[in-house]
């Protein structure tokens, strides 16, 4: 069974970099990943902040949220 994962970012080149590597590295056997660009989607920033995450670039699955680089503050992207 697949298990989603989402990755939350904001567009810019860190966020960038970082997806590609997400894209390269989670099994797609095991997890589908969804791509939330929180620039793009303000309207998703209250389900990031529910799922646990502070900053971004970030990758939530397996009921954890694991973040990249400590970007931007999800408070700058409101």
């Amino acid at each position: 069974m697949t298990e989603k994962a989402i990755f939350y970012h904001a567009g810019c080149a860190v966020c960038v970099a970082a997806e590609r590597a997400v894209a390269d590295a989670i099994d797609p056997v095991r997890y589908r990943v969804e791509s939330v660009h929180l620039g793009e989607a303000p309207d998703r920033i209250a389900e990031a902040e529910a799922a646990g995450v502070v900053s971004v670039p970030a990758l939530v699955f397996g009921g954890g949220a694991y973040h990249i680089n400590h970007g931007a503050a999800l408070d700058a992207l409101k």
